[in-house]
Parts: C-alpha cells; sequence; structure tokens
C-alpha cells in the first residue's frame, strides 16, 4: 500500500471516535435514522462526496470525481442491531414493544433497557412477552415498565441498558458492533481514499433492516440501486470462534450458511490482504467460511453480482454474554445482556484491507494458470500407466 494511503496516527485516532460514537447510536430495523442523520452530517463536511436514498432508504455515498467504470467496487454495511420499536403506550409508565432481531428468548427475562423518547433517554425493565396473537406477526411483543414516566411514541427505539463504550486491553467493548463498527470502518477508508486521485471506482451502500432478513440489501437488488456489472464487499461482524478468533486480523469470508460467495472476487480480497500481510509484518487476516450466519454477500450473490464478505470476529454476539456457555447449558448464572467485542487490531485491519482494495483490486490468482503449472511440472509421474 502507497504510503499516502496509509492511516496516519491522527487518522487511527478520529476512525476510533467515529467507531465508539457510532455503535453506541440507537437504531433498530426500520428505525435506522439516527445513523442515518449521522452519516448524512459525515457526508456533507466533505465537498468530494454526494450522497444519496433509494426508494427503499438505503443510502449510496460516492465521490463526484469517481472515475467511469462498468464494475464499481461497493463496500457494503448494515445500519441495524437487534433492538426494539415501541408499537403501543399503554400507561404512564408502561409500553409495548416489538424486538427486531435475533436474540435467544433467555437473554429477555427481567432484562432493563434504555427507551429514546424525544425528551431524552429514560431506562425501563422487560416485564413479559405477549403471547403471539397471529402466527403472521412480524415481531415478538414485550411489556415494559419504565423508572419515571415517560413521553414515548410509537417507533421510538429502546436498546439494551449495558455500559458505555470502552477500550479495554485492546477490545472495544459496546452496545452495536455488529454492523455499526462495520460502518465506521467502510466510512474510515472511504475517508482515506479521498485523498488520493481515484484508481478503482469505489461506492459505499448502507443498507436498511438486515437484521429482520436482509430487506433493505433486497430492495436494493430489486431496484436500479446497484448498476449490473458492479462487484460489492459486504461487511459484517461474525461471532468468533476458536478457528477464528479476535485479535487474529479481519477475516474474508469465502461463504456463510447459506451459500458460498463469488469465488474470483473473495481471491481478489484475498490477494489484497497476502500483499498487505507480506510488505507489513505483524498484520494479520484470516481466511474463512463462518458457517454461523449468514450475510447480505448471499443476497448479492443471488441477484447476479459479484460478491463476497470481509467481516470483524465478534465476541458477545448480538449482546448475548456467555453464549457459548448459555447454548451448552453450562451456564452457572441466568443468562444476561452484554455489550458485543471486537479486536481494535482487527478494525484497523479491516480499514487497512478496505483501502488497498480500493486503491487497486484487480483479479485474484487464477487458478487455471496454478493447475496447469502443476501439470507441467508433475504429469511425468504419471508416465509409464500404473500397472497392477
Amino acid at each position: 500500500m502507497p504510503d499516502a494511503l496509509c492511516p496516519s496516527a491522527d487518522d487511527r485516532a478520529r476512525h476510533l471516535r467515529w467507531l465508539l460514537h457510532l455503535t453506541q447510536v440507537p437504531t433498530a430495523a426500520g428505525r435506522e435514522h439516527r445513523v442515518i442523520d449521522w452519516i448524512t452530517r459525515w457526508a456533507a463536511e466533505r465537498p468530494l462526496v454526494a450522497i444519496s436514498a433509494d426508494a427503499c432508504g438505503n443510502l449510496t455515498l460516492r465521490r463526484i470525481d469517481e472515475p467511469p467504470s462498468a464494475s464499481p467496487l461497493y463496500f457494503t454495511a448494515h445500519l441495524d442491531h437487534p433492538a426494539f420499536a415501541v408499537e403501543h403506550v399503554t400507561g404512564a409508565d408502561t409500553l409495548e414493544l416489538s424486538f427486531r432481531g435475533g436474540v435467544m428468548d433467555a437473554y429477555f427475562s427481567d432484562a432493563s433497557v434504555t427507551l429514546h423518547a424525544a425528551p431524552g433517554p429514560i431506562r425501563a425493565r422487560l416485564t413479559g412477552k405477549k403471547p403471539q396473537a397471529s402466527p403472521a406477526d412480524l415481531f415478538p411483543i414485550y411489556t415494559a415498565i419504565t423508572e419515571s414516566p415517560h413521553q414515548a411514541a410509537p417507533g421510538d427505539v429502546a436498546v439494551w441498558d449495558v455500559p458505555a463504550a470502552e477500550v479495554l486491553d485492546g477490545r472495544v467493548h459496546t452496545l452495536s458492533c455488529d454492523d455499526l463498527a462495520a460502518l465506521a470502518a467502510a466510512l474510515a477508508a472511504f475517508d482515506v481514499l479521498l485523498r488520493a486521485s481515484p484508481t478503482e471506482c469505489v461506492r459505499l451502500l448502507l443498507t436498511r433492516a438486515e437484521e429482520i432478513g436482509f430487506v433493505g440489501a433486497i430492495g436494493a437488488c430489486r431496484s436500479a440501486t446497484i448498476p449490473r456489472g458492479s462487484r460489492l464487499i459486504a461487511l459484517e461482524n461474525s461471532r468468533a470462534f476458536a478457528d477464528s478468533p479476535i485479535g487474529a486480523g479481519p477475516i474474508v469470508r469465502v461463504g456463510d450458511r447459506l451459500s458460498i460467495f463469488s469465488p474470483a472476487l473473495t481471491a481478489a480480497v484475498a490477494r489484497r490482504a497476502e500483499e498487505r500481510a507480506s510488505s507489513n509484518p505483524g498484520w494479520k487476516w484470516q481466511r474463512k467460511l463462518m458457517a454461523g450466519g449468514a450475510c447480505e454477500a448471499s443476497v448479492f450473490c443471488q441477484a447476479g453480482f459479484e460478491a463476497t464478505c470481509v467481516c470483524l470476529p465478534l465476541g458477545n454476539y448480538h449482546n448475548m454474554g456467555d453464549l457459548d456457555a448459555v447454548q451448552a447449558g453450562s451456564n452457572t448464572t441466568p443468562p444476561r445482556v452484554a455489550r458485543e467485542c471486537i479486536g481494535l487490531s482487527d478494525f484497523e485491519g479491516l480499514v487497512d484491507l478496505l483501502i488497498a482494495c480500493g486503491e487497486r483490486l484487480g483479479a485474484g490468482p487464477s487458478l487455471t494458470e496454478r493447475f496447469d503449472k502443476l501439470w507441467d511440472q508433475r504429469r511425468v509421474v504419471l508416465d509409464p500407466p500404473a500397472t497392477a
């Protein structure tokens, strides 16, 4: 990576501020307006950046001087996180909340949330789950009581009540890494790329309502939001496991539990990671399937685009503390929500890799060339043919 495109110490500090702030912005599927407002202000401060919204409210950011391209490169991230939305106000200190996302039932028992209404945040406690009124109900409904009278309105957002974001022992602990940490990385890389004359046509696609079934991404694919021929690198946070640990670098993800991503694009991103690692001793990256969940790259691939994913290994996936023990039934205390966490070095590595891809992606290594070379060098072992 040319020195001009390497993040400086000031860049790193600024990117960390964005990361810590964005991952605490209240957001939920269909209620991403606070994050959208932040991005809109960010874009307005940069004369080179144009921002637009499609019919679904997905955002596209691009350079006004981007080079013409038949295959623009998109970094994508989603703007929501599993959270609550106010459905009904039932009293001066009571309300009903829908939960939009995937979290095990055990974590809702007597849990505390922070309600973000017009007058300001107020704490509340979940008091129960309503029976499903109809099989067609989209989301489960929880009753809650606030610690003092509220002024909430339908559509207001409530999030898990967790401590403020902080960095501890090289890890960022915060409300919603998934996927706002990826959003911060996309903005950070794009900001650095703005300093150089563009070679790749790089854009950001920021989608809504991923946590309830990739709805924004599906909408983008069904409209003219993404031009045919585009290449997409979906950015995610994926649950860390023993073979994909926090601190071992960003993960070039070859697939998820739904599909395998575009091999050529995955190979091209992996080549840039290899080049980055070879010229920067100590810089880490991983290449994994990450079949524990699904991501928008599967949506883009199914729609006929070249797409792959780069993700950050994530602790306390969807705010589920001690998740391994809870799933194994070996937990000794009741399940409790917790801050998600990522490695700060993994986040910085993701920014580095995106800058490298945005500078020059090209094609991945040709397997045809590799196999032809192997054949030419070693086919001699097949002569004469083996006999019984």
